[in-house]
């Protein structure tokens, strides 16, 4: 097939799924409707570890982690006073920390250079969509004046998608009354590099300040204020300077970027349309708390593309393409289950809920109260156990919604650890091209069908040289797992006959 996919909207949610569809050979033509790109303001700042991953596929993690700022530690304040310390185990064995601080704009700037050096992306600048059309065979996208047919739309423009719009798809949700003041400021603070969140401080009463770090001495700061804030009022009046002063002292400091945001709650009616997809903003929107709004878009782009490069290619079965709002919507819906609690505790409704937040901040010094105080639950990958590609039930007790670990079952993000196999020295470097098999102790002989996409086999006792990957797998003499192209689980079997493994290949790519 030679139409391109069209993405829609030039940040790094639509960049990603681009250069990850280039990985699949997939020509895309992303429209972006402003004139050129706008490095404003560090709006995202977290990435999450296993989103490096994404991030690697597409050939930027390295750099982002050059750049960005590691952290391991965060402060929760109360009125002035510390409650506790989280701190984040030392990642071992693994290539990427837990969390890394970059702004989205510098994320965009190295997605940018990757995407002027694929030939098989091309990015369009000034095309704002106005009509989309579509038929059982492809897109017809008008964009800057201008017709684009394509295979597939992947609509990534953000929270007042156009795409969303034109396709009648709803999007309801809520807001919530206050507002949070964002500034990013370059300083030299006296503290470590680590996040600080103060619930109720003297200079903020009874509202929240976040602080954290960013590469370049720049610390973002973040102040829950009345709706009616007006931080140009405020910068006059010599308050925004008042504000900032809690934080620096006396240190110098300058203003690189100051706004003010309002956090919706909102998810799509439904990710996909026919041959349309929504994906990051245009399919859902959250609170920043816990850095899951950016984190999830990207999982969003790389659980498209595979589905859309596997229908191209004649690997995928009808059930293929529904599975994407199957599993993203879920994921999405469990993000904002999560960030909403995270609002109601830092923005309480009613005299109840507020009462209920001070008997917890209050009494945070008891370790058994102190998991209840809630200043954002931080992202990590949502597993498809539900899915209806996964082989497999999980058990009745499995802990969905809870913390790692969890056991490999389908559905799970396959762990990482080192191997020793050609082109790769982690687990994780395998995945993204195609289905692999993993195996232990086990040869399971597959029968590949061109039709079926590729298959990759690997023995764990051959390649696992230290153990890792096998430990967490849980794997066993005569195990095996299926792992799909963004590196969740599709199968673990306990008695991995040729067959069985061709059934949960054939339900992974929507065939079952």
């Amino acid at each position: 097939m030679t139409e391109p996919v069209v993405v829609v909207g030039g940040g790094p949610v639509g960049l990603v799924a681009a250069l990850l569809l280039a990985r699949w050979g997939v020509p895309t033509v992303v429209c972006e409707a402003a004139p050129a790109r706008e490095p404003v303001g560090s709006k995202s700042i977290c990435v999450q570890r296993d989103v490096l991953d994404v991030y690697h596929r597409v050939g930027v993690a390295d750099a982002l982690l050059a750049e960005g700022v590691t952290w391991h530690v965060g402060r929760t304040y109360h009125r002035g006073r510390e409650l506790f310390t989280t701190t984040f185990p030392d990642p071992g064995r693994s290539a990427y920390p837990g969390f890394i601080n970059i702004g989205q704009a510098a994320v965009e700037r190295h997605l940018v250079a990757a995407v002027a050096a694929q030939p098989l992306v091309e990015l369009r600048y000034d095309a704002q969509v106005t009509a989309v059309d579509t038929d059982a065979h492809g897109v017809t996208v008008t964009a800057g004046g201008r017709c684009v047919r394509g295979s597939h739309l992947l609509g990534a423009d953000g929270s007042r998608s156009t795409v969303r719009r034109l396709l009648g798809v709803g999007f309801p949700g809520r807001s919530f009354g206050d507002r949070f003041l964002i500034a990013d400021i370059r300083a030299e603070l006296p503290f470590p590099a680590e996040r600080r969140f103060h619930f109720d401080p003297e200079w903020n009463p009874g509202r929240q300040v976040l602080v954290h770090p960013q590469p370049d001495s720049v610390w973002r700061i973040d102040w829950q204020v009345p709706d009616d804030h007006d931080p140009e009022t405020d910068r006059a009046s010599g308050r925004l300077d008042e504000r900032i002063r809690r934080i620096t002292g006396d240190t110098p400091y300058e203003i690189v970027w100051l706004s003010v945001y309002r956090f919706h709650q909102r998810l799509a009616d439904t990710f996909r349309v026919g041959r349309v997809l929504l994906a990051g903003d245009a399919a859902h929107l959250m609170s920043p708390f816990g850095a899951r709004g950016l984190n999830s878009g990207v999982q969003d782009a790389e659980n498209a593309a595979w589905k859309i490069a596997y229908e191209r290619a004649g690997w995928a079965g009808p059930h293929l393409a529904d599975s994407y709002t199957a599993e993203r919507r879920a994921a999405a819906a469990e993000n904002l289950r999560v960030t909403g609690e995270t609002m109601r505790f830092l923005v309480p409704g009613d005299e109840d809920q507020w009462r209920r937040r001070r008997e917890i901040l209050d009494a945070a010094a008891d370790p058994a109260t102190r998991v209840a105080v809630d200043s954002g639950k931080l992202a990590e990958p949502f597993w498809y156990v539900d899915s209806p590609l996964s082989t497999g039930s999980p058990p009745a007790d499995f802990p969905r919604g809870a913390a790692q670990p969890r056991p490999p079952v389908a559905g799970v993000l396959c762990p990482d650890g080192p191997v020793t196999a050609p082109g790769a020295g982690r687990l994780r470097e395998l995945f993204g091209r195609g289905f692999v098999l993993l195996t232990h102790n086990v040869d399971v002989p597959v029968p590949v069908d061109p039709g079926s996409g590729p298959l990759s086999i690997y023995r764990l006792d051959e390649i696992d040289r230290e153990g890792v990957a096998t430990t967490a797998l849980r794997a066993r003499p005569g195990w095996a797992a299926l792992v799909r192209p963004d590196g969740h689980l599709a199968a673990v079997l306990d008695a991995p006959t040729p067959d069985a493994v061709t059934r949960a290949w054939r339900t992974a790519r929507g065939l079952g």
